[in-house]
């Protein structure tokens, strides 16, 4: 009796699970994802998952079986014996002949994941760096960095005033999305400027490591407009936590229309800093150059991450010699690895910008005006 209340048992627990998981299946299940090779990748799951299923069932229930069948209470005595070729025949050609029935569509999944197209109709360079992503579109001539929401990362500190409830797709929500055609081909070339992070977004079914000297090539067609988030998958410092993933799949016309309003404001941002350089000019450009580089770490505030990031408002670096400062934001940190070199990354002018910004923003007052020939001699 005890034997058929605990199958009793089982078995509607194992129908409760899976009407909640029919019912929610992102509550107990992968997501099925938005792109051809997402589902794809979701029905190889659930095949797999009922194979293990249907393998489970039938050993246990033997188990079962034999337990309750050959019990001691029935008078059943252990045969005795040492071998049995037929039986190790069976248990060894069977499971053989599941894995390779598996490995044939697997393999298949496989190879359709790294396909290419031939003509991709868009193409974008995903830059990873900590902690945040670069976009540059090569043939539209856009770039543009991707940081974590200042929301999120207010949220996200100690004692702040907005608990991370309060803050909107926590952790998961950036100032500027990668923007793309829905219904077109779009091929991601997939990098890093520094360590090795992992470009995933789970409704596109896939997850590319961006890894420092190569790209690795991964082509999406996102059938419906929408917007998809997830995250850096590789552990890639302390920041790690703090670098998202959002992309907005956008219909044809209205990507036809961001590229050209992006296309209007990288115009009249350079014709701003092509202008005369002065103090005005350099703390409104420093501004965005800090915006885009600096505060996904020393924060919009500059107050930094007590432990972490230090404070550039009243900092040590941001309000001593002016060489110092210069010297930390071209060449980085000895001390700390975490602070990058920008030597590389920014433009003379930009640097002299944003140092002229730092020294000048929040309540210091240095009065410094950094040009960018002292920028061009501390290099």
């Amino acid at each position: 009796m005890i034997w058929k209340k605990l199958l009793l048992a089982l078995t509607t627990l194992s129908t409760a699970v899976i009407a909640a998981a029919q019912e929610e299946p992102s509550a107990f299940n992968m997501t099925r994802g938005v792109t051809e090779i997402s589902r794809d990748a979701y029905d190889m799951h659930m095949l797999l998952f009922w194979i293990c299923v249907a393998i489970g069932v039938g050993v246990f229930g033997v188990m079962t079986w034999s337990l309750i069948r050959h019990r001691r209470s029935r008078g059943a005595k252990a045969a005795k014996f040492s071998e049995n070729t037929v039986v190790e025949v069976v248990w060894t050609v069977i499971p053989v002949l599941i894995l390779v029935g598996v490995a044939v569509p697997a393999t298949a999944l496989l190879l359709k994941t790294n396909a290419e197209s031939p003509n991709p109709d868009v193409v974008v360079d995903v830059h990873g760096s900590q902690w945040k992503w670069e976009y540059v579109y090569p043939d539209e001539g856009i770039s543009f960095f991707s940081n974590l929401s200042s929301a999120s990362r207010d949220a996200s500190q100690l004692g702040a005033k907005e608990s991370p409830a309060d803050a909107p797709n926590y952790l998961l929500d950036v100032d500027n999305p990668l923007v793309v055609p829905a219904g077109k081909d779009v091929r991601l070339r997939i990098t890093s400027d520094d360590v090795i992070h992992a470009w995933w977004v789970p409704q596109l079914g896939f997850k590319k490591d961006a890894v420092p000297g190569q790209f690795n090539n991964i082509d999406v067609h996102i059938g419906e407009p929408g917007t998809y988030r997830g995250q850096c998958a590789e552990l890639c410092g302390s920041g790690h936590a703090y670098m998202p993933v959002v992309v907005e799949a956008v219909s044809p016309e209205a990507y036809t229309e961001w590229v050209a309003q992006q296309k209007q404001a990288a115009a009249q941002e350079a014709e701003k800093a092509s202008a005369p350089y002065s103090r005005e000019v350099a703390m409104s450009q420093g501004k965005k150059v800090y915006e885009s580089a600096c505060a996904s770490c020393h924060q919009s505030n500059g107050q930094g991450i007590e432990g972490t990031f230090p404070a550039l408002e009243g900092g040590e670096i941001t309000t001593g010699p002016v060489e110092g400062h210069l010297n930390i934001v071209i060449h980085g940190s000895e001390k700390n690895p975490v602070m990058q070199a920008y030597g590389d990354q920014l433009s003379d002018r930009e640097i002299a910008a944003v140092v002229t910004y730092e020294r000048n923003a929040w309540s210091n007052d240095t009065g410094d005006l950094v040009t960018p020939e002292a920028v061009e001699a501390a290099r």
